[in-house]
C-alpha cells in the first residue's frame, strides 16, 4: 500500500517536471535574449532602446551618436557579453558533469580546487612570461594563459581523482576533502607568486583571483567558442552514461556503460571547460553548484536535458551578474566573483541543510 501511495505521489511530480522540461528551452532562450538586450543598453555609456537598432546596424541612421554607440557595442560590450555567456555556460556545464560523475550535488570545479589549480597555473604563466627568464615568450602570453589554465585544471583534477579513487571506486567524501586541501595548496602557491610579483604582474594576478569580465575581447571570445561547441557535442555523448551512473557504478556497467572511459572523458571535459573559463574570467565560484541544482528541481535529473539547460542558465546568470558588476557601483566595477558568491553561498548552505534533512529521513 505504501509503495502504491509513494508511486502515486511521485507520478504528478514527474508529470510536472516533463511539462516544465518541454517549456524550459524556449523560456531559457527568451530570458537569455532579454538579459543580453538589457546588458547592451546599460553601462557607463548608456544606449537607449530607441538607438539600439541603429547601433547594431539594423537601421541606416548616421550620426555622431550612432558612431559612438557602435564603437561601444562592437568594441567593448558585445564581446564582453559573448564571453560572459560562454564562461557561464562552461562553468555551469562543468558543475553538472561533476555532480553527475560523483553523484553529489556539492561537487563543483571551484569548491574542489579545479578552478584554483587553473588560476595557479595562469598566475605562474603571468609571472614567468613577464620575467627576464620568459621574455622570449612574452608575445605569446595571450595564447599561453588558456593553455596554462587548462594544464593546471587537468593536473588538479587528475590528482583529486587519484586520491579519491581506490580499487575502481571513488569516495565522494575523500574527493571533497582532498579538494579543500588542493585549494589551500593552490592558494599558497598563488600567494607566493603575489609576493614575488611586481606591480603590473600583481594587477594581472588580482584579476584572476577576484574574477572579472573586464578584459574580454573578440580574441578571447574566439578561444571560448570552440571549447563550448566541443563540450556541448561531448555532453550529448555522455548524458546517458551519467544517468545510469546515478544508480551506481555496478548498475551502470551492467547497463552497458564503460564506467572508466566515462570518467576519463568527463574529467577531461571538466578540465578543459573550467581551465579555459578561468583563463578568461578568473576564479568565479558557485556557478557550477547553483545552476544544475536549481534546474534539477525544475526539469528533473535527466542529463540530456540538464546539460544543455545548464549552459543556457549559466549564460543567463553570468551575463546578469556581469551587468550588475559594471553598473551597481558605477563608474567603478565590482568583481563578478563577489556577486556569484553572494548568491551561491546561501544556495550551497540550503543544499547542505536539505541533504542533512534527507539523510535524517
Amino acid at each position: 500500500m505504501s509503495v502504491a501511495v509513494g508511486t502515486e505521489a511521485r507520478s504528478p511530480r514527474r508529470s510536472a517536471r516533463r511539462r516544465s522540461a518541454s517549456f524550459a528551452f524556449p523560456v531559457l532562450i527568451a530570458v537569455l535574449a532579454v538579459t543580453a538586450i538589457v546588458a547592451l543598453t546599460v553601462g557607463a555609456a548608456g544606449i537607449p532602446l530607441s538607438r539600439l537598432p541603429a547601433a547594431l546596424g539594423f537601421a541606416s541612421e548616421s550620426t555622431a551618436m550612432t558612431a559612438r554607440d557602435q564603437l561601444v557595442l562592437w568594441s567593448i560590450r558585445i564581446p564582453r557579453i559573448a564571453a560572459a555567456a560562454m564562461v557561464g555556460g562552461l562553468l555551469a556545464a562543468s558543475g553538472a558533469i561533476m555532480q553527475g560523475l560523483f553523484r553529489n550535488p556539492l561537487a563543483d570545479p571551484a569548491l574542489v580546487g579545479v578552478s584554483s589549480g587553473g588560476a595557479l597555473a595562469a598566475a605562474g604563466a603571468i609571472v614567468f612570461t613577464d620575467s627576464r627568464f620568459g621574455e622570449a615568450l612574452r608575445f605569446l602570453q595571450t595564447e599561453l594563459l588558456p593553455l596554462a589554465a587548462f594544464a593546471g585544471s587537468l593536473a588538479t583534477t587528475a590528482i583529486l581523482y587519484g586520491i579519491s579513487s581506490r580499487s575502481g571506486r571513488t569516495s565522494i567524501a575523500i574527493f571533497l576533502l582532498a579538494g579543500v586541501a588542493i585549494t589551500a595548496i593552490a592558494n599558497a602557491g598563488i600567494g607566493l607568486l603575489v609576493f614575488i610579483a611586481d606591480d603590473r604582474q600583481l594587477r594581472d594576478i588580482t584579476f584572476w583571483m577576484l574574477g572579472s569580465m573586464s578584459g574580454a575581447t573578440w580574441t578571447k571570445s574566439a578561444l571560448l567558442a570552440p571549447v563550448l561547441v566541443i563540450g556541448l557535442a561531448a555532453c550529448a555523448l555522455i548524458a546517458r552514461g551519467l544517468d545510469l551512473l546515478v544508480l551506481g557504478e555496478a548498475d551502470a556497467f551492467h547497463g552497458g556503460v564503460d564506467v572508466e572511459r566515462l570518467k576519463r572523458i568527463s574529467i577531461v571535459m571538466v578540465s578543459a571547460m573550467t581551465g579555459v573559463a578561468v583563463s578568461i574570467s578568473g576564479v568565479i565560484g558557485f556557478v557550477g553548484i547553483v545552476v544544475p541544482h536549481l534546474l534539477r528541481l525544475v526539469i528533473g535529473p535527466a542529463h540530456r536535458l540538464l546539460l544543455p539547460a545548464s549552459v543556457l542558465s549559466g549564460a543567463i546568470l553570468m551575463v546578469g551578474a556581469d551587468t550588475l558588476a559594471r553598473t551597481i557601483v558605477a563608474p567603478a566595477e565590482m568583481p563578478i566573483g563577489i556577486l556569484t558568491a553572494a548568491v551561491g553561498a546561501p544556495v550551497f548552505l540550503f543544499i547542505l541543510l536539505r541533504q542533512r534533512g534527507l539523510a535524517a529521513l
